[in-house]
């Protein structure tokens, strides 16, 4: 259920037990929030990622479901995992057994492992996030799949969720 008081950009989102009233009827938004963990605002989602044991579990089902072809694995040995790409959806396998991925896999079993938003400069992100008070896992960027920087955010300062931030590689016209 969503809360009553809960809001978007165009106003209030109604559950099926709030009647469809008028703006004004259900008073102003939320005020943002400020103090330490100031909301961030404006960040496309980037991807969502699933762990996972092996990828011919859950690959098919992907494809079948997006239309879309899975990429061709990629190997990120820094984070000792290889990903592959169906749309919007990245899957993550261990490739070590003291990558962070296998530690996950090993406590919780496959499952969703990660949102990822994108942005424009990560370093800027970075900065501006460590001063409103959430950490980061690592001190600083570092390269994900396909060139792109990345930094997590732990899940520690973010309710349990990791939540990864991705600034994408330059991509030369052909």
């Amino acid at each position: 259920m969503i809360p009553p008081n809960y809001s978007n950009k165009e106003g209030p989102i109604l559950d099926s037990n709030t009647p469809d009233t008028s703006r004004a009827e259900h008073g102003t938004r939320p005020a943002p929030m400020d103090g330490p963990r100031r909301a961030v605002a404006g960040l496309a989602l980037d991807h969502v990622a699933i762990a996972a044991r092996s990828f011919t579990d859950l690959l098919p089902l992907l494809e079948r479901l997006s239309g879309v072809r899975a990429t061709d694995p990629e190997q990120v040995e820094s984070q000792g995992v290889e990903v592959c790409f169906v749309g919007d959806v990245e899957l993550i396998r261990p490739l070590v057994p003291e990558s962070g991925v296998s530690r996950f896999v090993e406590r919780r079993g496959p499952g969703l492992h990660h949102i990822a938003y994108r942005v424009a400069d990560l370093g800027e992100k970075m900065a501006e996030l460590t001063a409103g008070g959430w950490e980061f896992t690592s001190p600083g960027p570092m390269e994900g799949a396909g060139g792109h920087r990345i930094a997590f955010l732990h899940p520690r300062s973010t309710g349990g969720v990791l939540v990864e931030l991705v600034e994408r590689a330059r991509q030369d016209p052909d």
